[in-house]
């Protein structure tokens, strides 16, 4: 558990799954569309993200889910970061920043060997902060899990 300016990070809690899909489809309705894969993903994220060895932290301030992010376990290692959403109401006070140091010291400190993700270079600031933190474009292959999708981008822990 990590706090920062009132942001406390927790881990998964069912009673916050709700807050999970609410937060990611109101980012993907602002930006894109609510594609299949995210359905999944969303409305049965136990199943589909906890039970197969994946990970959802959120960021709490006081008893408000502020934001949320999930590791996808890809294979032995290897992981997707996704479905990182911060609420409009607590944009711009570096949640997103926050979530995503502490999902690179988590993924370290499980001995991980790669982070991907995948991303749509209209978002700039987003881009911006993964190149920040050190993810490099990588070939985004043609049966690409997200639709919107346009790059993919990698860290090599």
């Amino acid at each position: 558990m990590e706090t920062t300016k009132n942001i406390t990070l927790i881990p998964f809690d069912p009673k916050y799954a709700k807050d999970f899909a609410d937060l990611n489809v109101a980012w993907l309705e602002k930006y894109f569309v609510v594609e299949p894969h995210d359905v999944e993903l969303l409305e049965r994220c136990e199943e589909t993200i906890i039970n197969k060895g994946g990970h959802i932290f959120f960021a709490k301030s006081g008893s408000t889910i502020a934001g949320t992010f999930a590791l996808i376990k890809i294979k032995e290692g290897v992981y997707e970061l996704g479905k990182m959403a911060v609420s409009p109401k607590f944009q711009g006070q570096r949640i997103g920043q926050q979530l995503m140091s502490f999902c690179l010291d988590f993924a370290k400190d499980q001995n991980w060997t790669k982070v991907i993700l995948y991303s749509n270079t209209i978002l700039e600031n987003a881009i911006h902060i993964y190149k920040k933190y050190g993810f490099v474009e990588i070939e985004l292959e043609k049966d690409s899990p997200y639709q919107r999708s346009n790059i993919k981008m990698e860290l090599i822990l």
